[in-house]
Order: C-alpha cells, then sequence, then structure tokens
C-alpha cells in the first residue's frame, strides 16, 4: 500500500493596491532609498488602506483566488488554518470569520501564531492533517496586516514590513509528491529581540503602554539577523543532507523574505544559483506569514511536477525551520 503524502494542489495570493516605496519614506523618516536597498534589499511594499479592514481582508482575498483559479467548491474543504501574528482581534478566531466568509461552511478552522515562521509550521500542520487520513482538502492561508502593528517614526522597523496574504491547499497524494521532510526548531531567547511589549496578558493595554508606544513592534536588528543569518542557512542545508540532496537536485528555495542578505546567506550555504532562489523582497518587504505563499504566487507558472522545493524561514520567538516538499502539479 502506497503512503499519503500531503501536496499543494492550488495557490493563491493577495497584495493591496497602495504602493510605500523607498521614496515616499524618506519623507517619513531618517533613511533613503540607498540605504533601506543595501541593507535589506527592500523597494517597496503593500499597505492595506482602507478602513476598517484586518487581516480577514487580506486571508479571503487570497482564499478567493485560489478557489476562483482551481474551481474547488469552499464547502468541501474540511479545515481552513490561518497563520497569522496580526489576528483581527483577540480571542475570536480570524481563521473562523474567514472560513464563513469565503463559504467554507464544513470546515473547522483556527489561528496559528509563530511570528514569520507561522506559515512554515502551518504546512507542517496541515500536511499532518491530510495524513493521517482524516481529511482531504486542507486550506492554509498566510496573511498579515503588519501595517497595524508598526511604529512609522521608528525607522528601525517601518522600512521592513508591509501587508499581504497567499493561500495554498493541500490534498491527500499517492505519487510519493507533496510533502516529504521537515526540520523545525524553537529558542526562547528570542523574546527579548523582537517583541510587541503590551497588549498581552504580562502587560495589558494602558493608557501609559499607548503613550510608550509598547504595542509597536520593537526589533534588536543586530541580535535578530546574526541569529537568522546562521539558524535559516543551518536548517536548509541539514534537510538537503538528510535526504540526500545535492545543489543540483534542488529546484527552488523559497525562503522567508526579511532580508536579502539573509537570502543570499541560505542560498549560498545550499551552494544554489541566484536563479533558483524565488525572491519577490524588492516588491513586498516582509509580509511576515505570507512571504511564502506570496512566493509560490508569483512563481506558481514556473514550478514543475516533480520539482524538489525548499522552504526556509525564521521568525520571533525564535522560531525557526526548513520543509522539503515535492511540487505535485504543472500550471
Amino acid at each position: 500500500m502506497k503512503k499519503t503524502t500531503a501536496a499543494i494542489t492550488a495557490v493563491g495570493g493577495y497584495v493591496p493596491d497602495f504602493v510605500l516605496s523607498n521614496k515616499v519614506l524618506e519623507t517619513m523618516v531618517d533613511t533613503n532609498d540607498e540605504w533601506i536597498t543595501t541593507r535589506t534589499g527592500i523597494k517597496e511594499r503593500r499597505i492595506l488602506k482602507e478602513e476598517n479592514q484586518g487581516t480577514s481582508f487580506l486571508a479571503i482575498k487570497a482564499a478567493q483566488d485560489l478557489l476562483n483559479k482551481s474551481g474547488v467548491d469552499p464547502k468541501e474543504i474540511d479545515f481552513v488554518l490561518l497563520a497569522t501574528a496580526t489576528p483581527d482581534m483577540p480571542v475570536a478566531a480570524t481563521a473562523a470569520f474567514v472560513a464563513s466568509e469565503i463559504g467554507a461552511t464544513n470546515a473547522f478552522s483556527y489561528d496559528l501564531q509563530a511570528a514569520c515562521s507561522s506559515f512554515l509550521y502551518g504546512m507542517s500542520t496541515a500536511s499532518s492533517y491530510i495524513e493521517s487520513g482524516r481529511y482531504k482538502k486542507v486550506l492554509l492561508i498566510g496573511a498579515d496586516k503588519m501595517s497595524s502593528i508598526i511604529d512609522y517614526t521608528d525607522r528601525t522597523t517601518c522600512i521592513i514590513f508591509g501587508d499581504g496574504a497567499g493561500a495554498v491547499l493541500f490534498e491527500p497524494n499517492e505519487e510519493g509528491l507533496g510533502f516529504q521532510d521537515e526540520y523545525l526548531r524553537t529558542d526562547g531567547i528570542g523574546r527579548q529581540f523582537l517583541k510587541i511589549e503590551a497588549g498581552g496578558s504580562i502587560l495589558p493595554a494602558s493608557e501609559e503602554t499607548i503613550k510608550n508606544k509598547q504595542h509597536y513592534v520593537y526589533q534588536d536588528g543586530k541580535s535578530v539577523f546574526k541569529f537568522a543569518v546562521s539558524n535559516m542557512a543551518d536548517v536548509s542545508g541539514l534537510i538537503m543532507d538528510r535526504n540526500g540532496l545535492t545543489h543540483e537536485d534542488v529546484s527552488w528555495l523559497v525562503p522567508h523574505q526579511a532580508n536579502k542578505r539573509i537570502i543570499d546567506a541560505t542560498a549560498n550555504r545550499m551552494g544554489l544559483d541566484k536563479d533558483k532562489v524565488m525572491m519577490n523582497i524588492h516588491r513586498y518587504g516582509n509580509t511576515t506569514s505570507a512571504t511564502l505563499p506570496l512566493l509560490l504566487h508569483d512563481y506558481e507558472k514556473q514550478l514543475k511536477k516533480g520539482d524538489n522545493i525548499i522552504f526556509a524561514a525564521f521568525g520571533g520567538g525564535f522560531t525557526w525551520g526548513s520543509i522539503y516538499l515535492k511540487w505535485a502539479y504543472n500550471s
């Protein structure tokens, strides 16, 4: 009896219309296009400007794009998993609202939060549900409205992040394609280097926390960069070694889009030429949970059935890891 694997069978994506370029940021904070581009590789990012719209708006758009392209009936979806660091609101799961809005009325749903590694961890979760045989169609969405938690007077963070969403559908596969292996890690030391201090159970919202801007993302850039460079590169190399893959065997690297220098270091560790590295950081910046599925969305037409794909991500917590997947279809 053949082992059932979990394969990605459809992809969708969405980014807002408003473009926040480096030139515009020059008018907002003490920075310039050359400085941003040299250190991050980012030229512009998309921002959700519509009033009273949150992460669910982005997620719904990406899911609808997937459904329209694939022709899948949303009522056939068993499970909707939303990877996000910016839910619409505390307590009420954003995934539940998204599932209802897209017509996935027979699905259960919940949110998953592991900062910039959320979608990568979501891939592990979605694949496990499929491989268990319990469910046949799992919709995994990565979406973040990072502009809602960014201080646009803080040049260390406002240059990095953007808004966006991507979605993938996981289904059973009997050809040995799809999910192959994973290596996921965490280290609580990272809690002090990348965080939002207030708004949680330790430091609830108050006039003082708002005044002190403690509800925005804080990042110790040098420390995060150091950990990200070494750990993303290490796990990507490890998963190749563990599966007997050489740089010639790997068709694509799908890396989290946090910083071009981190992406380059990971590709170098794997021995990959730049034409095997998916990149859209120059267009979208760091969309957190949405970076990996947006890459698949942008590169979908270049993917071929049987391609060996390595995913890698690093996020706050710290959280990081790598996943090896075989692509299951030709576009």
